[in-house]
């Protein structure tokens, strides 16, 4: 509303007609400013008292008044559009919050159920659901790409994902959250303290251990999430992306737990069981110095 106002005293400037003849009539130029308000224009007197004045309702202003009104206006509206601008602190914040995870897992993946041969190639549903697997691999084979353009290789980031593994199971197991809190992503982190904090109103201390080597590691599902809708990242840079990993561990473990009084009351150190995890990791691709974090856990 208030710049409208601005708007239409400017039109109203405009229209009116230029008075031909001697200022005297305004006295000292210096005694008056044009002053736009609500879209009303009216004048006020700053020094000069007895200076005769143009009687009210005239259609004439001079032209030295039109210009310092328009001046006035167009100041005001610099003086708007300034406003509407982010501060340079805001747009520091802005790309701060999308340095930030996504904070949840990008198309998680599912087992797909299998089809008949058959079915699959003389059926239109099974023409279907063909086309479905084909584009899901066609995802996982584009963010591989991508990744392998920042260095990635399979042996070395499956190197650094057992690590991970091993480390997060450990801090869990000891409810480290200061350590766990860099492995992990914003929302990870908040699930596994609310584990930690479950697993100490049961037991007291917990033992865990991996045995190494690992049975199996396997790559399920390679996803790229653009951040489109994070603030502070141009729409028009396709680079500005999260990939995320989901692999299957399958591992032998020893678990034992115990009470306040350090009895045993859960798991046996001395076996081995076999567990089947899939875990989904995240790193950023467009900052430097971006790691590997946890971002889910899929419960199948």
């Amino acid at each position: 509303m208030a710049f409208r106002g601005l708007l239409q005293g400017a039109r109203s400037l405009h229209r009116a007609p230029q008075l031909q003849g001697s200022p005297y009539l305004l006295g000292n130029s210096r005694s008056y400013s044009r002053v736009i308000s609500s879209g009303c224009i009216f004048s006020l007197s700053h020094e000069d008292q007895n200076a005769p004045l143009l009687p009210r309702g005239s259609a004439m202003t001079l032209h030295s008044t039109k210009t310092t009104a328009l001046s006035i206006y167009v100041n005001s509206v610099r003086s708007l559009a300034t406003q509407v601008k982010p501060s340079a602190q805001a747009r520091q914040r802005g790309a701060q919050i999308s340095m930030f995870s996504p904070g949840f897992v990008y198309e998680p993946y599912a087992p797909r159920e299998p089809i008949p041969f058959w079915k699959r190639w003389f059926t239109r549903s099974g023409w279907r659901r063909t086309k479905d697997d084909v584009i899901l691999e066609l995802k996982s084979a584009y963010a591989i790409a991508k990744l392998r353009r920042t260095g990635y290789t399979k042996q070395q980031f499956y190197l650094e994902a057992i690590d991970l593994y091993k480390k997060i199971n450990f801090l869990v197991a000891h409810g480290d959250k200061k350590s766990l809190r860099k492995l992990v992503t914003e929302k990870m982190y908040s699930t596994l303290k609310n584990d930690i904090k479950q697993r100490t109103s049961m037991w007291s201390t917990v033992y865990w251990d991996m045995v190494e080597p690992a049975v199996k590691i396997r790559t399920l599902r390679a996803r790229l999430h653009h951040l489109l809708r994070q603030i502070g990242v141009d729409k028009n840079d396709v680079n500005k992306v999260f990939v995320q990993l989901t692999l299957e561990f399958l591992t032998k473990q020893r678990f034992e737990a115990y009470d306040s009084n350090g009895k045993v009351v859960a798991g046996d150190k001395n076996k081995e069981i076999l567990v089947r995890d899939i875990w989904v990791f995240e790193k950023s691709l467009f900052h430097t110095g971006a790691h590997w974090r946890l971002c889910g856990k899929i419960m199948l």
